[in-house]
């Protein structure tokens, strides 16, 4: 019994050891980079959200001054431009970055929500503490985007 113990145990050192030998070290991964393609693409969009940040000092004086149509019309008309822009950048982006890029958008669409219906009340406080955190959002997702010398 003894001798059938030792001999066991020889077999499972040989096998463990032929395991642990045949696993070699595991192959690094380079990091994901764009192709050029996917910058093409995105560089095709970004023209769209930079004019928007571009104008934001024009917004914050609509709602400064209280123009609340011209505000809408801001709001419904090139800031959601640069929304839709934004989501046709999305499935460009990295892997890792695509969620960050989603819940952006999300945030950003709920700002303007926001100073929509600061702007149906009238209320400028609440307008242009909309209209700040829409344009955080939009710099964020600007942060996001390649540029030629990162891919």
């Amino acid at each position: 019994m003894v001798r059938q113990r030792s001999i066991l145990s020889l077999i499972l050192v040989l096998v463990t050891t032929f395991l642990v030998s045949c696993g070699g070290p595991s192959v690094a991964t380079a990091p994901p980079t764009y192709t050029e393609a996917q910058v093409v693409k995105i560089q095709e969009y970004i023209p769209e959200i930079q004019m928007v940040q571009d104008r934001s000092p024009e917004l914050k004086n609509l709602i400064q001054s209280g123009e609340w149509i011209k505000v809408g019309n801001f709001i419904h008309g090139p800031m959601t431009e640069a929304r839709l822009s934004m989501t046709y950048v999305l499935p460009n982006l990295l892997p890792q970055d695509q969620p960050k890029g989603r819940q952006i958008t999300k945030d950003l669409l709920s700002h303007l929500v926001k100073i929509d219906q600061a702007a149906s009340a009238g209320n400028t406080i609440q307008a242009l503490s909309g209209y700040k955190d829409a344009y955080v959002d939009v710099d964020k997702f600007l942060q996001l985007i390649p540029t030629q010398a990162d891919s």
